[in-house]
């Protein structure tokens, strides 16, 4: 017989857990570390677990089935992972099991106490720590309650909470197996958990650690309020002593009971500060040897610490690598591309590789490093105003920073940048010409990239991108491009200061810049009305509409009456914006022209809410109203002292703004134009090494980097092993939230508003489009599941350009993440809508079908009765 069914700790090590679990390995490894003590035990093995399986009548039916259940259907997960784990824990433990079981104890000792501790072949790993989700019994005694605790540790693999973490972490139940980890138990006078890097900063140099009395199960289970404490450098830079009125202690038949404190004991430390350094000692050996920071369970015997468990800790953003040993402060480019979603590999490395700064990864985010910019005295003003101008928050975290006065180096003064050769370029004259000629270079340089990749594959097409990318960098560095693009975000800050100033007129600019015109975006979610014009007056379209499900519909749309108008209408608008898509800077995201069916919920509101001609009548009043606003600032200004001078410098500025400030949104479209085009020859690429059996899918090519794809290509040999492991990563990446700022000691720094009249119980954000309106909200997380009606207000993490359509049928907008220049505020205020961004939890502090007021102007959001 090939099975072993009971290893002992000693013949363990990280690399056994497919056959020990993860707390099996992890305590096999704890206990090869020179001078650390791991209480003896022994681990039942997942081939035990697989015996006992086999046993089961229809398991595997079963799991089949819960393999399918939508993780939000509690009720059916709850009633099959019952079954299961039932059918599991009444099992018989068969007599070779057992006995195996039985002769490990009796080398330890059959009546000695026990800890039952669960071991799973999906937990304590680097991604995915399952802290909690199965079962562990302490001061277990005798072979038969040992015996009987074990079943019960593998049906826990079946808990209602183990099967849905499963679930939403995209691991298949069939492939999890259960082992068991028998130890001996600790009776200690205090116990509890310490982290190597601090869980609520993620600071890596900050350890924390909270203590008890007694066994730790009162602090882990939450019956006590714990000592707490942070300690940096050796150093406890922060102690919090509680009353600690219980603790959980063994019975000598076995089991546990909890037990009052001693009233004069209730509020003395459980630690000493001496045995807290120890501590962090201790736990920084351990965080060294497994490569990670450490999430680790001790106990205290006699002055001596024993480990009971380590695994990592899972929830922490990852740093980006330096590799200088210097510190450093990060800024996330996903929070000013309104894109802070994971980004698979392939994404990541053609953003880096097409971006006109250089960019670190971590955390399937990128981040540019703004440490030069904070050391220096002479850059760094400059540097925390324009932050500030576009997100308050990230002003205030990078200030954070600053003010430590011990993190940022200090760089000598230096002067401003010099000028490039020729002189400074003149200021830019507000000539529409201008734009219009930008906007022709930019097409016809993307009508040459599309006739001419169409002849390159293989080696060649890379050889070809990359020259593809230097182009775009190139056209991108325009100096006419920069200036036209600060020409508009210049003229609206200085609009809204000096009106303000002279008038008391608060945000004027985004009156005055209502359908300006060369907005692509904004001409996009207007399109998409003209579309709905088309479709309304045929009821068997919108009905067809209505039940589509996959992205074949439009070939059978044109069968209907009224079909082929219909889509030949929504062809020409993916032949103009379909590529497009939520989160388009990482070029693996879906394009509305690969997924026609996003668009059509929000086709279907606009066929329900508007009638005909929409689209003109919205850019019509926009430019109405601009102009009258413009009327009623210039009159008002020439009654002023100097009002002469200063209407014609506001007039100026008004001309300037409405020249430029919708060009703002095009370089943007002209790079996700280019990455269709990039995404199209890759995928050609793909199916080719699918063919060839290089490849198991198209979509292998995501979890690969440029260059790595580029390998694979002149070569015809992949590394499944890591496509699969970054398609594990890029699951963990998605549970993670990315900071604002980051530190390269790994604290995320999110940044706070400091403001004051804000009314009690308001959510405070940073005002990016006038006005005040009370309406529904709406919070959408997915812009394929929109369902808006009249008076809706939309609530979303983010929105990047793609979310445009969605703004002409809503009042409001609400957003988590967002600046004033930002994509959302932009296309906000060229639709008159108030907007406030920046609201920190947002999606999750307002409930869908709530009442909120929106004051667009002061940035705040009441939530109403």
């Amino acid at each position: 017989m090939s099975e072993r069914y009971v290893v002992g700790f000693q013949e363990v090590d990280e690399t056994w857990v497919a056959i020990v679990g993860g707390k099996g390995a992890h305590l096999g490894a704890l206990a090869r570390i020179d001078g650390l003590r791991v209480p003896d035990g022994f681990c039942v093995t997942t081939d035990a677990f697989r015996r006992v399986l086999a046993d089961v009548p229809s398991v595997d039916d079963r799991l089949a089935e819960l393999s399918r259940l939508n993780p939000d259907d509690r009720e059916a997960i709850r009633t099959l992972s019952a079954d299961i784990r039932r059918s599991i824990a009444e099992a018989p433990v068969p007599n070779d099991v057992a006995a195996a079981i039985t002769r490990a104890l009796a080398e330890l000792g059959e009546d000695a106490a026990y800890a039952v501790r669960s071991s799973a072949t999906a937990e304590d790993l680097p991604t995915a720590s399952f802290a909690g989700q199965q079962d562990t019994y302490l001061n277990v005694i005798g072979v038969a309650a040992i015996l009987r605790h074990v079943s019960r540790c593998w049906a826990s693999l079946f808990t209602e909470r183990a099967v849905t973490y499963r679930q939403r972490n995209g691991i298949d139940h069939r492939a999890v197996h259960m082992a068991v980890v028998v130890q001996e138990m600790v009776f200690p006078q205090a116990a509890g958990v310490l982290f190597t890097a601090d869980p609520v900063t993620s600071n890596r140099t900050v350890a924390s650690v909270e203590a008890s009395f007694g066994l730790g199960e009162a602090l882990v289970s939450g019956l006590v309020n714990a000592d707490a404490y942070r300690v940096r450098d050796g150093e406890i830079i922060h102690r919090a002593i509680a009353t600690k009125r219980l603790a959980v202690h063994a019975l000598p038949d076995g089991g546990t009971r909890e037990r009052a404190i001693d009233p004069e004991r209730q509020d003395k430390p459980a630690l000493t500060d001496e045995q807290v350094r120890r501590l962090v000692q201790l736990g920084r050996r351990i965080e060294t040897h497994f490569g990670h920071p450490q999430d680790i369970e001790w106990c205290l015997v006699d002055d001596g610490f024993q480990v009971v468990q380590s695994r990592p800790i899972t929830t922490l953003f990852p740093i980006p690598e330096a590799g200088d040993g210097e510190n450093h402060v990060y800024l996330s480019v996903g929070h000013q591309q309104m894109m802070t979603d994971a980004m698979k590999p392939l994404g990541l490395s053609m953003w880096k590789m097409t971006a006109m700064a250089p960019m670190h990864e971590a955390g399937g985010r990128l981040f540019v490093d703004v440490t030069p910019h904070l050391a220096s005295p002479a850059r760094r003003a400059g540097f925390l105003e324009m932050a500030g101008r576009g997100d308050p928050l990230t002003r205030d975290a990078l200030e954070t920073v600053i003010d430590r006065g011990d993190f940022i180096p200090s760089l000598p003064d230096q002067a401003p940048p010099r000028p490039p050769a020729g002189g400074t370029p003149a200021p830019i004259e507000t000539d529409p010409a201008i734009v219009a000629d930008l906007i022709a270079r930019s097409q016809a340089s993307v009508a040459a990239l599309r006739r001419d990749i169409g002849t390159k594959s293989g080696p060649a097409l890379f050889d070809f991108l990359l020259t593809a990318f230097a182009e775009q960098k190139r056209l991108l560095s325009d100096p006419r491009s920069m200036q036209a693009i600060m020409a508009g975000m210049d003229a609206t800050w200085w609009l809204n200061d000096q009106l303000e100033a002279w008038l008391g007129d608060r945000n004027a600019a985004d009156t005055l810049t209502l359908s300006a015109p060369h907005n692509i975006t904004s001409e996009m979610g207007l399109a998409l009305l003209d579309v709905a014009d088309v479709i309304r007056p045929h009821p068997e379209v919108v009905a067809f509409l209505q039940g589509v499900e996959d992205e074949s519909f439009l070939d059978e749309l044109a069968k209907l009456p009224g079909g082929p108008e219909a889509r030949d209408a929504i062809g020409a608008y993916l032949d103009r914006y379909g590529m497009r898509c939520v989160g388009e800077i990482d070029i693996t995201r879906p394009r509305w022209s690969e997924r026609p069916s996003t668009l059509v919920p929000v086709i279907l509101d606009n066929v329900r809410n508007f009638a005909p001609g929409e689209s003109t009548r919205r850019f019509e009043q926009g430019r109405r109203e601009a102009a009258k606003k413009e009327q009623d600032v210039l009159a008002r200004l020439r009654a002023l002292p100097d009002g002469q001078r200063k209407a014609d410098e506001t007039k100026r500025m008004i001309d300037r703004v409405r020249t430029f400030i919708g060009y703002r949104e095009y370089p943007k479209y002209a790079i996700i134009s280019r990455y269709l085009v990039y995404k199209r020859a890759l995928l050609e690429e793909a199916e080719r090494l699918v063919r060839a059996g290089v490849l198991g899918a198209q979509e292998d090519i995501f979890y690969l980097t440029f260059a790595e794809l580029h390998d694979v290509v002149r070569t015809h040999r992949a590394d499944h092993r890591l496509i699969q492991r970054r398609k594990d990563e890029f699951r963990w990446h998605q549970t993670l939230t990315p900071p604002r700022v980051l530190t390269s000691e790994g604290e995320g720094i999110a940044g706070a508003y400091r403001r004051d009249g804000v009314p009690a119980g308001a959510l405070v954000g940073l005002p990016v489009s006038g006005g005040i309106v009370e309406g529904r909200a709406r919070v959408i997380l997915d812009l394929a599941e929109a369902d808006l009606g009249p008076g809706d207000i939309l609530v979303t993490p983010y929105t990047d350009p793609s979310w445009s359509p969605l703004f002409v049928a809503v009042e409001g907008l609400v957003t988590e993440v967002g600046g004033l220049m930002t994509h959302g505020a932009v296309i906000a205020r060229e639709y008159g809508l108030p907007a406030v961004v920046g609201v920190q939890g947002a999606t999750r502090l307002i409930r869908d079908g709530q009442r909120i007021r929106v004051h667009g102007t002061d940035g705040y959001v009441e939530l109403l009765p």
